[in-house]
């Protein structure tokens, strides 16, 4: 199974991708994590107005296989929530990039330089996946 890596996004090593437009950054789980996971049952949302740092626990995917950490892969406030997960979770799985989980305002958008670039976690999950396989 190659999972998808959408090019124009950064990613972590913990299976985050992140969208950063100004100092706004979208934030959900890659492909990769969503098959990974399985069938995802509960999404637990971040509270707005919530500050945390890069590497935080930022919130859970519950799927049929466990709770899942989500880490935050950036610093800052979480401005806004993806409602619609609540109500529909498996979108993550049918939209790993389309359904972002949080955006966050970021208190240091020059971290991002620390996050990988879609080429080189592309590289990272075909290695894993190799060793997996």
């Amino acid at each position: 199974m190659m999972a998808k890596v959408q090019e124009g996004l950064f990613y972590t090593e913990t299976h985050e991708w992140v969208r950063v437009e100004g100092r706004k950054a979208w934030i959900g789980v890659t492909d990769f994590a969503q098959h990974a996971m399985g069938d995802v049952v509960y999404v637990e949302l971040p509270e707005v107005g919530r500050t945390v740092s890069k590497g935080d626990d930022f919130c859970v995917v519950e799927s049929v296989k466990g709770a899942n950490d989500v880490y935050a892969p950036l610093s800052g406030k979480v401005v806004e929530v993806n409602d619609a997960l609540e109500d529909s979770p498996e979108r993550v799985n049918e939209d790993a990039y389309g359904s972002w989980i949080a955006i966050l305002e970021l208190s240091d958008p020059s971290e991002s330089a620390q996050l990988l670039t879609w080429e080189a976690y592309r590289t990272f999950v075909a290695e894993t996946e190799r060793k997996e396989g």
